[in-house]
């Protein structure tokens, strides 16, 4: 077999069944074993899902990817939205909205839509785009780790899916006041995020990775890596002894067998998710001024608005993204540290489904941010019609970004280790 070939060959996950990881949510150990294609291998003890066998799966993500990058760039190359008003024409480009943002002094504000838009995206599609290009050709790509982790990182934050809802929504409230014109940009962006969200469905990340040693286990029972005085690399799920390095020796990411300080940060996020909660609520988010004339609407008052138009399915919406699920997910998160906090091991596997919903829906509360930054963008016709953002929307920014952080810094293994403990 030539050299080109070994590395080529390397590329395919081990499917061996001798291998050894840990699950990421509770850190049992399990053997890698042969999964059908398309199917998926899941944590017998909390059920996440360990890993997934996608034949071919360079290639498909290379491509996604690849259509993804295309995408983005006629994103921002063509028009966005058109708003015809009184025979007066409104073009909007995709960064309209941050950049108007910007201009009436939501500078924080425009930074957050731009960075989990536009920003976001293009580095995640580049940073892929950087390690598949040459695995692809049969090479390791350099800093291959730390490329991934920065990947990895920022997917959370690439809120595509999120901005197109925040699109049909703005899209929907402005029917009533003009006529909106989709524009070349609109359907490539919808390109952007289908093929994005395949090519990450698409990705076995054990393809990127060559195959990794068999760690020594004390004894062949079930058991936990912290229990086999192991760590589990959280970029490449390489398990290491705890006593050989601090860094990972195939991706070098820094190893912590528990998240640094996670019940002490995470208490922290809440409170002051709590405290900025209630001037988001309070505060006005968006004025609609038309004719000179406007009223400041929060965000209840415009979901009071949405019921007395008759659009009663985008009041809920808005209502469940910016009140219910930030207020869910704070007392989902308190929940969860006081029953860690009680050595609690009542209903495990429960609490752990419990916190992975909660993670999965915290991002939606952007919405809200979305479309007051596309209808600040979109509706600019000095006196006849004008929206402007309210200080309140900085505080509800403040709110799902420190949500998020809290949900990201909560480590669903100090669920199990108390349950361990207990045993």
């Amino acid at each position: 077999m030539t050299s080109g070939e070994n590395k080529k060959e390397t590329r395919q996950p081990d499917r061996s069944g001798g291998e050894l990881m840990a699950c990421h949510e509770c850190d049992f150990l399990h053997r890698i074993i042969p999964v059908p294609e398309r199917g998926k291998a899941l944590c017998t003890r909390c059920g996440a899902v360990l890993y997934r066998y996608i034949p071919h799966s360079i290639e498909k993500a290379l491509a996604l990817h690849l259509t993804a990058f295309m995408c983005l760039i006629m994103t921002h190359v063509f028009p966005f939205l058109s708003m015809k008003l009184n025979g007066r024409i409104e073009e909007n480009h995709f960064l309209s909205g941050a950049l108007a943002l910007y201009r009436m002094g939501m500078g924080e504000v425009a930074a957050l839509v731009f960075v989990t838009s536009a920003l976001f995206p293009f580095l995640t599609i580049l940073g892929m785009l950087y390690i598949l290009v040459p695995i692809k050709f049969g090479y390791q790509p350099w800093k291959t780790g730390r490329v991934f982790r920065m990947v990895r990182a920022m997917m959370p934050w690439s809120l595509t899916a999120v901005f197109m809802l925040g699109v049909l929504i703005a899209v929907v409230k402005l029917l009533d006041l003009a006529t909106i014109l989709p524009g070349i940009s609109l359907y490539s962006f919808i390109g952007l995020m289908v093929s994005l969200t395949a090519a990450h469905a698409n990705l076995d990340p054990r393809v990127i990775w060559p195959h990794a040693n068999r760690a020594p286990l004390k004894n062949s029972a079930s058991t936990t890596a912290a229990e086999q005085d192991l760590v589990s690399c959280h970029t490449c799920a390489l398990l290491v002894p705890k006593t050989r390095t601090e860094v990972c020796p195939r991706c070098q990411t820094p190893l912590h067998s528990r998240k640094v300080n996670s019940f002490a940060r995470t208490w922290a996020l809440i409170f002051a998710a709590a405290l900025l909660f209630l001037p988001a609520n309070m505060y006005p988010v968006m004025t609609v001024i038309k004719f000179g004339k406007g009223n400041p609407n929060t965000i209840i008052s415009g979901v009071i608005q949405l019921i007395e138009g008759g659009m009663w399915v985008l009041a809920v919406i808005i209502f469940f993204a910016s009140i219910i699920v930030p207020i869910l997910k704070l007392i989902v998160l308190s929940f969860l540290l006081i029953m860690i906090k009680k050595k609690s091991a009542w209903r495990s596997r429960d609490r752990t489904l419990l916190f992975r919903v909660t993670e999965l829906v915290g991002a939606w509360s952007m919405v809200d941010i979305y479309v007051v930054a596309i209808l600040a963008g979109l509706v600019n016709f000095g006196s006849m019609s004008t929206v402007r953002p309210g200080i309140g929307v900085a505080f509800f920014g403040a709110v799902v970004v420190i949500t998020i952080f809290a949900a990201q810094s909560f480590d669903t293994r100090l669920i199990w280790d108390n349950a361990e403990r207990l045993k």
